[in-house]
């Protein structure tokens, strides 16, 4: 069991699009599963399903351009050893514009966008091109 939850499941999308996998399974945790549906809002992943009752597990359905993966890029910014918060102003655009930042706010985890439009900062989880 990785430590860390977030680079854990950056790892399995990065390591699934690689192999071209069409789902990925992981335990599920209510902040995993945030990331994930931020991503599908901002159209990376087909589809997040929860399933299970006492032991849950998160199921994330991948997206492709034919043979390539619409993820193309993942980077984990703020890690449990340094932990990177950043002000509503300060929120960076990833690729200039290209990419989505995933924040965690005191609102809830969203993109870089949502959170410059409601004026919220918080923790900078990672980029997503």
């Amino acid at each position: 069991m990785n430590a860390d939850p977030v680079s854990d499941l950056l790892t399995r999308i990065r390591n699934a699009g690689m192999a071209l996998l069409p789902t990925i399974s992981m335990p599920h945790s209510i902040y995993k599963e945030a990331i994930a549906q931020v991503l599908k809002q901002e159209g990376y992943v087909a589809s997040v399903v929860t399933d299970g009752d006492k032991k849950k597990t998160l199921k994330v359905t991948l997206k492709y351009q034919g043979r390539k993966p619409s993820i193309v890029g993942l980077k984990q910014v703020s890690t449990p050893g340094l932990r990177r918060y950043v002000a509503s102003t300060e929120i960076p655009r990833v690729l200039g514009g290209l990419g989505v930042a995933i924040v965690s706010t005191p609102q809830g985890v969203m993109s870089g966008t949502q959170a410059k439009k409601q004026n919220l900062g918080g923790e900078l989880i990672c980029y997503v091109w």
